[in-house]
């Protein structure tokens, strides 16, 4: 008896031991299970997060996207091209406001057969008539960089937003000997920015380009970028303060997607007057620029259409400006462009047609009722991810018969200008470098009767780095 009860109390001892041994491997095992669970959760956590980050990121690419008119990469010059490898530097600088800084340093040493009209080295566009004299420099006005603001919200449909773009061609600093290497900056946009992107409209207040400046297809240099080759000459166009409202017409619809623009614009003339103090023609009244683009634009290709009208009163704000020739003057235009992508080539060219436009940079800055035709072509072609090789060609013919019917009254006497270009660049990321030859052939009269024709060129070595 009193065996049996040893060995039975020794059993459960036994199993006591045995139990208590357990406890701890079970809740280890417990532990464990929680631990690969919390991991799970963790990596799973982490997984949502970045893809958090990815769609923040492309809504703030599609916000800014929605500030200028869609552009093609595939047919935009290179620094007009973000780079898309990093993401924009972006800070806040109030309640709900965004802004990132973009732009570019661009650097250029040239060597030139003529002294060039509006400037030389990265502003020369065509030569001085009669100029003699070659010349050498470095130019670095080139160099641009600009804001763009994102918010706060307008209303519940609209979003704000706006633009503050400066480069450095506001001048030299005085005229000493050291003033070439201090150059002033520039206002080129400051414009306000409204969108719906349910309806796809978009209104721009402010400083802007205006439609006859090919924005979307600005030929390819790197050393004429602010002053474009052919500008004056097959390119024209200039920036004023304005309204513009761009409208989606097949707004949410595959294929080629399809834009109606308007716009009114600053009235402008080259006198009389004050051109520094809104006392010219152009200013005279309320009689502002009026213009409609039509833009159609799908993966390589895009293609557009552009008209102009203004009324300039030659007799100035006040109206007793005596006036040689007419009282008044209607500036018309009509212009259209295309580019296209087929693989590793690209081509740019518009053609237009107008009459009296200075105001537009047209007849190379001459005024007057002066009719004109003009365009340009060029031709791309990327060896290779990095190398690629530009031609690029240009005329502008104002009518001779009223270039002279004008001259000294606006016109500078300046009849034809032909201009061509060849470039060779290398692109490494945000890095280009590039070499190009410039020549320009211009034939002018001083007096209406006697002709002369000026030779000019410039050879260019240029880097540029965007940010």
């Amino acid at each position: 008896m009193t065996t049996r009860s040893t060995i039975r109390r020794r059993g459960l001892l036994a199993l006591s031991v045995a139990c208590a041994l357990g406890l701890p491997l079970a809740a280890s095992a417990q532990d464990s299970a929680r631990e690969q669970q919390l991991e799970q959760r963790v990596a799973q956590l982490e997984r949502q997060l970045a893809e958090l980050k990815g769609m923040i990121q492309a809504q703030k690419a599609e916000i800014a996207q929605t500030r200028t008119p869609p552009t093609s990469p595939a047919t935009q010059p290179p620094q007009q091209v973000a780079d898309s490898s990093k993401a924009k530097p972006v800070f806040a600088s109030g309640p709900g406001v965004s802004v990132a800084l973009h732009g570019f340093i661009n650097a250029t040493a040239f060597t030139q057969s003529k002294n060039f009209s509006f400037g030389n080295g990265q502003n020369a566009e065509f030569p001085v008539p009669g100029a003699k004299g070659s010349l050498s420099g470095g130019d670095v006005r080139n160099t641009r960089f600009w804001l763009d603001f994102a918010g706060p919200k307008f209303n519940e449909n609209w979003n704000g937003g706006g633009r503050i773009e400066m480069d450095f061609f506001g001048g030299f600093n005085g005229t000493g000997p050291y003033s070439r290497e201090q150059a002033a900056l520039r206002m080129r946009q400051a414009y306000i920015t409204l969108n719906n992107p349910d309806t796809g409209s978009q209104v721009q207040i402010g400083q802007q380009w205006e439609f006859m400046f090919p924005l979307d297809m600005v030929p390819n240099s790197l050393a004429h970028i602010a002053f474009p080759l052919g500008f004056g000459a097959g390119v024209i166009g200039w920036r004023y303060p304005g309204l513009v409202w761009m409208q989606d017409l097949n707004h949410g619809s595959t294929g080629p997607k399809w834009r109606l623009d308007l716009g009114v614009f600053e009235g402008s003339w080259s006198g009389p007057g004050n051109n520094t103090n809104y006392l010219t023609a152009g200013n005279a009244g309320f009689r502002p620029q009026v213009e409609a683009r039509l833009h159609v634009q799908d993966k390589n290709w895009l293609a557009f259409a552009v008209a102009h009208y203004s009324k300039v009163d030659l007799r100035g704000v006040g109206g007793t400006t005596p006036t040689p020739i007419k009282s008044d003057i209607k500036s018309v235009a009509y212009e259209v462009g295309a580019a296209w992508k087929p693989g590793p080539w690209v081509f740019r060219g518009l053609l237009y047609t107008g009459k009296a436009l200075g105001e537009l940079f047209g007849s190379m800055a001459q005024f007057g009722d002066i009719k004109e035709t003009g365009g340009f072509a060029q031709v791309g072609y990327s060896f290779t991810p990095h190398w690629s090789a530009n031609v690029f060609y240009a005329e502008g013919k104002p009518d001779e018969g009223d270039v002279i019917r004008w001259l000294n009254n606006g016109s500078t006497g300046l009849l034809r200008n032909r201009q061509a270009a060849v470039n060779v660049q290398y692109t490494s990321g945000p890095y280009e470098f590039g070499v190009e030859y410039l020549y320009d052939k211009l034939d002018s009269t001083t007096n209406g009767t006697n002709r002369q024709t000026t030779n000019g060129s410039q050879f260019s070595l240029s880097g540029l780095y965007r940010f």
